[in-house]
């Protein structure tokens, strides 16, 4: 076999001559530490650095959620007080129960109004009735009334003269004179024929034919006007 050739260190190559490893210290002295060593620290480091980098990016797409002061801030700025909805509430029923006041007011006076426009009809429509009846009168009455007017077709008569004859027939007073007010005639007309009359029975003075017609119960004017018809 032939030699083999000499290691750099001065040891000879060969079978006897084993490799020994490479010094794995650092260059100031110090030894180095294995590689897997190292990674313990390393991996532990690279996530937390990864965590505080995912923290910050995550802080910037999402805000952060508020706090209980922020909460109880913006609630209590939201949420009305509860003195200014007992007041507002107190206002309506006041202006409501006003309203349903006024509203009972207006009712009491159109009821009071209705009430006395009717008593008021009512009480026209006896009037008118009561005026009606006593312009028609009681049968008495128109019985005095058509005596009256068959007194007056045949002789003349004074008011005061036809009433007493009506009463010496046997009327009351009151029909009587009922009648006598209800029958159209004319009293001068009546003076006048009535001192014809006597101008055709008798001769009479003006003075004393004005005097028998007072006493047939003519007015003054009434009697003066019928003697003044005669020429007198």
């Amino acid at each position: 076999m032939g030699e083999y050739p000499q290691h750099t260190t001065g040891q000879p190559w060969g079978p006897t001559a084993p490799l020994e490893p490479p010094a794995t210290g650092n260059p100031d002295g110090t030894s180095a530490r294995s590689w897997y060593k190292k990674k313990r620290f390393i991996i532990p480091g690279a996530l937390v650095a990864l965590s505080i980098g995912i923290a910050a990016t995550g802080g910037e797409d999402e805000p952060a959620a508020p706090t209980a002061v922020e909460t109880e801030s913006v609630d209590a700025t939201s949420e009305p007080s509860p003195t200014v909805d007992t007041e507002a509430e107190k206002a309506a029923a006041e202006a409501a129960e006003e309203e349903q006041k006024r509203e009972a007011e207006r009712e009491e006076a159109e009821r009071v109004a209705a009430e006395e426009e009717r008593v008021a009809a009512e009480a026209a429509a006896a009037e008118a009735a009561a005026a009606e009846a006593a312009a028609a009168g009681t049968v008495s009455q128109q019985n005095a009334k058509r005596s009256a007017e068959s007194y007056l077709d045949f002789s003349a008569f004074s008011h005061e003269g036809l009433v007493k004859q009506l009463e010496f027939e046997g009327f009351s007073t009151e029909d009587a004179t009922w009648a006598v007010d209800e029958v159209k005639v004319d009293w001068n007309e009546q003076a006048a024929k009535s001192a014809e009359s006597y101008l055709e029975f008798s001769g009479f003075s003006r003075s004393g034919l004005i005097d028998q017609l007072l006493f047939e119960g003519f007015s003054q004017e009434q009697a003066e006007y019928g003697v003044s018809t005669t020429g007198l």
